[in-house]
């Protein structure tokens, strides 16, 4: 499988942002150890400098752990993992409200579509 990326940001951004989001899914535990580079190199269909790239921006960012000779590991440090989480709720929400402003919905008119949405997902889960 390989996977498919937008022209409007770098791939080794968008790789970390995909391994950011297998982390906060859970399908990718603390500890777990990482596809090495060639691996995930050859997944995602991208050059192995660009996956390097991607696991040193992780690793900046205390997501990942590089072990000399063993391989790149989800940190277990679940004070890093909580603040990722919420950094990436926060950049979700902006993105949204961004959006809305620009289409012209005032706040409470965002308030009031969200909370209907989440009832109606609510409802479906439900049934």
């Amino acid at each position: 499988m390989t996977d498919t990326f937008q022209s409007s940001s770098p791939i080794y951004s968008q790789l970390a942002d995909r391994i950011n989001r297998k982390i906060l899914r859970g399908e990718l535990q603390p500890g777990d150890k990482l596809p090495s580079v060639r691996e995930m190199a050859i997944q995602s269909n991208v050059n192995p400098n660009t996956v390097q790239r991607t696991y040193r921006e992780l690793e900046g960012m205390n997501i990942v752990e590089t072990k000399r000779g063993q391989g790149t590991f989800v940190t277990e440090n679940q004070e890093i993992l909580t603040e990722m989480r919420e950094r990436l709720k926060e950049e979700e929400i902006s993105q949204f409200v961004k959006g809305m402003y620009d289409m012209g919905y005032a706040d409470e008119e965002i308030e009031v579509g969200l909370n209907k949405f989440l009832q109606e997902k609510k409802g479906d889960s439900e049934q």
